[in-house]
């Protein structure tokens, strides 16, 4: 066998028996950091309104990052099942996609699914209910209000002729497809735009937008709700241009 292989299998770690000192040294230290707790402190709203004279509080849990997974979700899962039972959180997919681990965390809104723990164990991660809702227990919002508002869009598509409704598709090209952030108002396969855009003529939907951008750093698709607002209010603007025009 050539030097230059010998010395690549050295580095490779296939020949460490020559220097079993050396080896044993590393192993050692290798299964001493692996050992070594990694203490992390999460600190949790709790609130039970089913326990007469409770109060919201924030509760402290100690955990091991050595024996729990990366997401914030993991280390919830792990309060529950192995040390508090009683603390309620939503959660489904774990991918993202439903929406349902929604909570504040570390004054940030986010997914618990998609969240990495900070490996910084001197600092605690605090995580709230989300903070612009009714709070049901614990981690819990009320989502009442959401589907009500939710509803209130009629998110599907509408046609004024549904003589065809399932016998045919409605097509559109690969431009119209990209404007599909603001659907349904700017999806080209509608034909209640007009109606829609009437709807939003007051001050508390559209423009109490203020373009902040929260919702465009919170969502956890990598999607642009603030720029598909703001297309919105241009349509508005539009719209209204028109219907003054034609008064």
């Amino acid at each position: 066998m050539s030097i230059a292989a010998l010395s690549s299998l050295s580095r490779c770690g296939v020949l460490a028996l020559r220097s079993p000192a050396v080896g044993l040294v590393a192993v050692r230290h290798a299964a001493a950091l692996a050992t070594e707790p990694r203490i992390k402190k999460f600190q949790v709203y709790r609130w039970d309104p089913d326990t007469p004279g409770d109060k919201p509080r924030m509760q402290s849990y100690d955990i091991d990052l050595n024996t729990c997974g990366p997401m914030i979700l993991d280390a919830l899962i792990k309060i529950k099942n192995e040390m508090d039972g009683t603390l309620t959180f939503r959660r489904s997919c774990r991918e993202g996609i439903c929406g349902s681990c929604a909570m504040n965390i570390n004054g940030g809104n986010t997914l618990a699914c998609l969240n990495k723990i900070d490996t910084n164990t001197s600092k605690p991660t605090k995580i709230y209910p989300l903070p612009h809702m009714y709070v049901v227990k614990d981690l819990v919002p009320d989502m009442s209000n959401f589907y009500a508002q939710y509803k209130s869009i009629e998110p599907y598509l509408k046609r004024k002729d549904e003589s065809n409704e399932g016998q045919e598709q409605y097509l559109q090209s690969v431009d119209d497809r990209q404007k599909l952030a603001y659907r349904w108002m700017i999806d080209s396969r509608d034909e209640f735009t007009e109606e829609r855009l009437s709807k939003l003529q007051d001050p508390f939907s559209l423009y109490r937008c203020h373009t902040i951008m929260n919702c465009t750093k919170a969502c956890p698709k990598g999607l642009n709700p603030g720029k598909a607002i703001a297309e919105i209010k241009k349509m508005m603007a539009t719209y209204k241009e028109k219907k003054t025009a034609t008064a």
